[in-house]
């Protein structure tokens, strides 16, 4: 499958339409000591996802997989139709190259061949040993003639010496619009042989899939900004604005919609440097409404769900650093935690020193003080933690807090305060995590049932704290009774945390942030295999690991993670970063890095990841941040230059251009990602968009005690008030986007491709 077409599990494409997307998940079982055999596959179209605008959810049947429909690459080709002899006219193909075929041959390649059929007549192109990147440069003619054939068909095809032919894929052309058009040249993508009968879908089973495409079309800045101003400007005014056009958005949006409007806000505002501002309008607006103490922030309303945004985006960091360690202990002891008697296994257990069966009670011993430990543990972490907590998160919860204790100031309603903000940090943010600890990044996979229920367990202590160990929340579970000890001590820890936490003024603020935004946080780092080409000697398939470290700033190595570090390369020095062909090393999972060193000259480096996952990951990462270098590479070798030639298309030049094209634009979508302000901006209008005529009726009624229907318009004839203002900025946008056409080149509006699985 091509690289564009799917990535999981998100893909981010910023840049020119792409190919047609049709994710073909196909679910294999693991094999140690062989190939893993495929079960089965399922196809979802691009037509099939735009159906579905809220994603595809549900079971798809598994199908089987059919290796003449397992095609990729392209082929480029130029046909004209030019005068033959006897004033007939003749069609000539010529076959010049192809790219990123499909790999039939153990060996990671293939032996392809072309096949041109037209009119009955049939011509091949020589066999190119060993590649998925060759070069034929021939040309067969054919005699066009009255009634003759329709369509020219080329084939390709990987030759093999004792069994049958593997199919590559086809491209079929119009005859007559080729005559019409005299010439045509270009790189087609291969496709399937759809022309057999399609096979049942059998009882291979069935995969439950999530799967939500998004196409957008993201206009230059200049586009959004009257949107961005105005926005802003509501957020500035605060509750003294006069349209309250956040009270608006959030009146019109669905539950189902809030935390994506959420998300998008937030991030717009987090780029203006607004997010603390846009934070504290909603905790006025949400303070406003609440009448019982008890009740605040329960609800999913816009403030609770741009908190829960504000914190991923702005804490993640801060959380992988308090978190990490005590997630990372629990995984690795695989201790069975229980504390609940119903459900004690004594048999999970094994046997005690002694070789006899432990008891029910002994088990809840147990488990009670690896609980305490963890607990402790955390809320250690946790109240070390003030400094480490990014300024911009302190400022956010010291405007919350002063915010409530100025709603609720009596004697009775202290811990109000203090619980509004464990609302968020412990409820929202850190009892989350705990229990699903890949899905905030700190694992790279789903923890077992064992480890399961003993984060669940932590996270429902925390829970406990988070609530200042209210009557209530006690009440719920009494088995919890064995960590009460260690929740009411954390009680007191949390307190004292949060009141320090809040501690910080502006100055401090903005010292903390200039402090901040001083280093270069890593955007990704682990260990790596790294091979370096040296001289014009043979080259070794031999690797070395080391620990590597990406910033914006450098490419760095060390020997251990803690290790003094070696800078290797400057991200701005970066011209590609692009797999390597499996047969290159003998090794899957190769990657290089094409740079250039400081002399100018061009240098590759090979790296290693354990698997695939990690390879995307690290190749996201290192094309993230060179993607505005100039002088990025627009095509590449993936293969490696051994002997006299490049392993991939065996051209012998070493400076050759290159027979692939790279893929700078094609990335994953992580949580540290940078902001994209024309993203958000697009995507916030795609919403208001949406609920534009209950936007208009609105404004109608607000408009009703002057003049029905009417417009209050200012100095030029610009309307007044916001909600007019917004009307008029939706039409405008919607003009823009009516103006660029999608097939307008990337250089004018990009597009924005993302597959979430």
């Amino acid at each position: 499958m091509d690289e564009d077409a799917l990535r999981a599990p998100e893909l981010g494409r910023r840049g020119g339409p792409g190919p047609p997307v049709e994710p073909c998940p196909a679910l294999v079982p693991s094999s140690s000591s062989s190939r893993d055999d495929v079960i089965g596959k399922v196809c979802l179209t691009r037509d099939t996802l735009a159906a579905h605008p809220k994603g595809f959810s549900g079971w798809a049947h598994l199908t089987e997989v059919d290796p003449d429909e397992e095609v990729q690459g392209e082929i480029h080709l130029r046909l004209e139709v030019v005068p033959g002899p006897r004033a007939r006219r003749l069609l000539r193909c010529s076959v010049l190259e192809a790219r990123d075929l499909a790999p039939k041959d153990r060996n990671g390649a293939s032996d392809p061949f072309v096949r041109v059929r037209y009119s009955g007549r049939t011509q091949e192109t020589s066999i190119v040993k060993k590649s998925r990147y060759p070069r034929w440069n021939e040309m067969f003619e054919f005699e066009l003639e009255e009634g003759a054939a329709e369509v020219l068909c080329v084939e390709a095809w990987d030759w093999d010496l004792v069994s049958r032919n593997d199919f590559l894929g086809k491209v079929v052309f119009n005859v007559q619009k080729l005559c019409a058009a005299q010439k045509e040249e270009g790189w087609f993508r291969l496709q399937p042989d759809q022309s057999k009968n399609r096979r049942g879908e059998g009882n291979l089973g069935s995969l439950q899939l999530e799967v939500r495409l998004r196409d957008e079309t993201v206009l230059p800045s200049g586009c959004y900004q009257p949107l961005v101003q105005l926005l802003c400007r509501e957020v500035k005014l605060g509750t003294q604005g006069p349209g309250q056009l956040i009270v608006l958005i959030e009146e019109t949006t669905s539950t189902e919609c809030r935390q994506d409007v959420a998300t998008n806000l937030l991030k717009l505002f987090l780029g203006q440097g607004l997010a603390k501002d846009f934070l504290d309008l909603l905790f006025q607006l949400e303070l406003g409404r609440t009448s019982e103490a008890n009740t605040l922030f329960r609800s999913n309303s816009l403030a609770s769900k741009s908190m829960e945004s504000f914190l991923k985006v702005a804490g993640m960091r801060y959380l992988h650093g308090v978190l990490g360690p005590i997630i990372d202990k629990v995984f690795e002891e695989k201790k069975y935690v229980e504390l609940d008697p119903s459900k004690v296994e004594v048999k999970d257990v094994g046997c005690s020193g002694l070789h006899r069966p432990q008891t029910e009670a002994e088990v809840l011993e147990q488990s009670a003080q690896t609980l305490r430990a963890h607990l402790a543990a955390l809320l250690s972490a946790l109240s070390r933690s003030v400094r480490a907590c990014p300024a911009v998160v302190r400022a956010t919860f010291r405007q919350l807090f002063r915010r409530v204790r100025e709603r609720f100031p009596s004697a009775q309603h202290e811990n109000v305060p203090f619980i509004a903000v464990t609302s968020f940090l412990c409820l929202r943010f850190v009892s989350p995590a705990i229990m699903a600890p890949k899905l905030f990044h700190l694992r790279e996979r789903h923890a077992d049932a064992r480890t399961s229920r003993t984060l669940l367990l932590l996270a429902k202590a925390v829970q406990n704290v988070g609530n200042m160990d209210a009557p209530a929340s006690r009440a719920k579970e009494a088995w919890m009774e064995p960590l009460q000890p260690t929740v009411r001590q954390g009680v007191a820890q949390l307190k004292d945390f949060i009141t320090k936490l809040v501690d910080i003024e502006e100055k401090e603020e903005l010292g903390l942030q200039r402090a901040l935004s001083l280093q270069a946080p890593p955007v990704k780092e682990g260990p790596l295999f790294i091979h370096r080409t040296k001289g014009k000697g043979p080259l070794m398939s031999s690797f070395k690991k080391l620990h590597f470290s990406l910033t914006t700033e450098a490419l760095s190595f060390a020997k251990t993670p803690n290790s003094k570090k070696s800078a290797l390369i400057k991200p701005a020095n970066i011209r590609a970063a692009e797999k390597v062909e499996e047969k290159s090393f003998g090794s899957s999972n190769v990657m290089q890095l094409i740079y250039e060193d400081d002399a100018g000259k061009p240098q590759t480096v090979y790296l290693q990841c354990r698997c695939v996952n990690e390879l995307n990951q690290w190749l996201s990462a290192l094309r993230k941040v060179s993607i505005g270098n100039p002088g990025l590479l627009g095509s590449y070798h993936p293969g490696v230059f051994r002997g006299d030639k490049w392993s991939c298309c065996h051209q012998k030049d070493k400076s050759d251009l290159g027979c692939d094209k790279t893929r700078s634009r094609v990335t994953l979508q992580e949580w540290n990602d940078p902001l994209d302000h024309d993203l958000e901006a697009q995507l916030i209008y795609r919403h208001l968009l949406g609920v534009e005529p209950a936007l208009r009726e609105k404004h109608r009624e607000l408009s009703a005690g002057t003049e029905a229907g009417s417009v209050l318009t200012g100095p030029g004839g610009a309307p007044e008030d916001p909600l007019a203002q917004l009307l008029q900025v939706l039409r405008d946008l919607q003009e823009a986007h009516r103006s660029s056409p999608a097939s307008s080149p990337p250089s004018e509006p990009s597009c924005l491709l993302e597959l979430q699985t």
